[in-house]
């Protein structure tokens, strides 16, 4: 298992458990069960919907013929993605937006998640294609678009 902990990186390491059970043809009750734990615990814990603490994981590790420590590198992992999507829920990359672009306000004291409709309006005005792109990635296509269909455009007349 050690040998794929790299392809596995980042993903919940109770999916892995599941996968790793169901490959070697092992019941999540009975297996909860022979390592003293619930089996609604290991049933959460393979959902993905539960964290996998360190006892937990030698417990479990132990009972597999894991390497030791395998479970909690995962867990390790999973916590590092996991608190990298939180630091980009809070702010777009900011290297990739110009302060000029928002020349009539303070640019560290914009609150990127309350100001969205400003923020994305100005973008798409004024801004280049790398800053529009990365607003539809930090606000999504569907916040972007909704913005901008609220945008009133200038209605040009049909010729006939």
């Amino acid at each position: 298992m050690m040998d794929r902990l790299f392809k596995y990186k980042g993903i919940h390491p109770g999916i892995i458990l599941g996968r790793e059970l169901e490959k070697r043809s092992i019941k999540q009750h009975p297996f909860a069960l022979s390592i003293d734990e619930y089996p609604q615990t290991l049933n959460t814990i393979i959902k993905g919907k539960r964290n996998l603490n360190t006892s937990l994981a030698l417990k479990i590790e132990d009972k597999l013929n894991l390497k030791e420590g395998t479970l909690a590198i995962l867990r390790t992992y999973y916590d590092i993605v996991q608190e990298k999507e939180k630091l980009n829920l809070k702010t777009p990359k900011l290297s990739l937006l110009r302060k000029s672009l928002f020349w009539d306000t303070d640019f560290n004291r914009i609150d990127w998640i309350k100001q969205y409709r400003a923020v994305i309006k100005r973008i798409f005005e004024r801004g280049n294609f790398t800053e529009k792109k990365e607003i539809l990635r930090f606000y999504g296509k569907k916040k972007v678009k909704t913005v901008l269909d609220t945008i009133t455009r200038p209605s040009f007349p049909t010729i006939n």
